[in-house]
């Protein structure tokens, strides 16, 4: 499970490379009606042939109230990085390591671990050297915008868990849903838009809507819903929050950016950051947010 969590931070840490690419041609809404739309095509037709019960009336409810907050994140996530560089958005929404066990911890009424919050600390220094070695500058309305994405993420995932958690919703069930309510939205804010991107789109910006259609949500989201359901909320954001080295790495390799000395004392920062918290979350893992095995029908992803 863990493995799976950890690809997808590698696949959200790609993520940010292709939107950037994409928002300098289309429009954010309709980047991601595209990319959603395309995601719900290929749940339904993995729930059709995977599927096997009815799905509840109290599990369509959560679903929506999800897709909510998805779309939410999305959105402001999306229109950050059109207004900031790719590695920029990629550092600080990984704040979200930061964010996600504070509202867990008044979500579930518990005590915050003092080493997670440590760890949460060591990884923001880490951000602030990764940003100022690339050169550092007043924060920018994207960045603005990135950073309460990552305060919402941390809502989303908490949400996640204290709904989901021990009541047997089915995974592919609420991703689908999820996604489905986020295409309405966004489809609906621009669909003139989306009929003439549909229209002129090239063959290289189809590839990019696909690979964050199918990789970035089809199978992200589902290994993400499928894992919280599993684990605390805490820990699955403290192994996806390995998500912005992947990011710089990508950036570095694929998008020519530079990296230098501080950059590199900060990535290493993030990463001891998030074992440190990741291994704190595990022994202090309280009572009141237990671990509980939940039935999933025929899952499509191995965690």
């Amino acid at each position: 499970m863990d493995l799976l969590l950890l690809l997808v931070a590698l696949v959200w840490g790609s993520s940010y490379l292709a939107a950037k690419t994409l928002t300098d041609t289309v429009g954010v809404t309709v980047l991601l009606s595209l990319r959603f739309l395309i995601t719900t095509v290929a749940l339904v037709v993995i729930w059709l042939i995977w599927n096997r019960r009815r799905t509840t009336r109290r599990e369509t409810l959560v679903g929506v109230v999800l897709g909510s907050t998805q779309a939410a994140v999305l959105i402001l996530e999306t229109h950050g990085i059109a207004g900031t560089s790719a590695t920029n958005a990629g550092l600080i929404i990984s704040l979200v390591i930061v964010f996600t066990p504070v509202t867990e911890s008044i979500a579930f009424r518990v005590p915050l671990p003092r080493m997670v919050l440590i760890a949460g600390i060591v990884a923001v220094v880490g951000v602030c050297l990764l940003v100022s070695g690339n050169g550092f500058v007043a924060p920018t309305i994207g960045d603005m915008l990135v950073l309460a994405a990552a305060l919402v993420r941390a809502v989303h995932v908490t949400a996640v868990s204290a709904l989901t958690r021990g009541r047997g919703f089915s995974a592919l069930t609420l991703t689908l849903t999820q996604s489905a309510v986020c295409a309405i939205i966004y489809t609906l804010a621009d669909y003139q838009g989306v009929l003439h991107a549909v229209q002129h789109f090239n063959t290289g910006e189809w590839i990019g809507v696909l690979y964050l259609g199918l990789a970035c949500s089809v199978f992200a989201f589902l290994v993400q819903t499928w894992a919280i359901q599993q684990t605390s909320a805490s820990r699955a954001s403290l192994l996806m929050g390995t998500e912005p080295i992947w990011a710089v790495l990508i950036g570095l390799s694929i998008g020519q950016e530079t990296l230098h000395l501080l950059g590199i004392i900060g990535a290493g920062l993030i990463i001891v950051g998030t074992y440190l918290g990741l291994r704190a979350e595990t022994l202090h893992r309280t009572p009141s947010t237990p671990k509980e095995p939940t039935t999933i029908d025929q899952r499509t992803v191995g965690a």
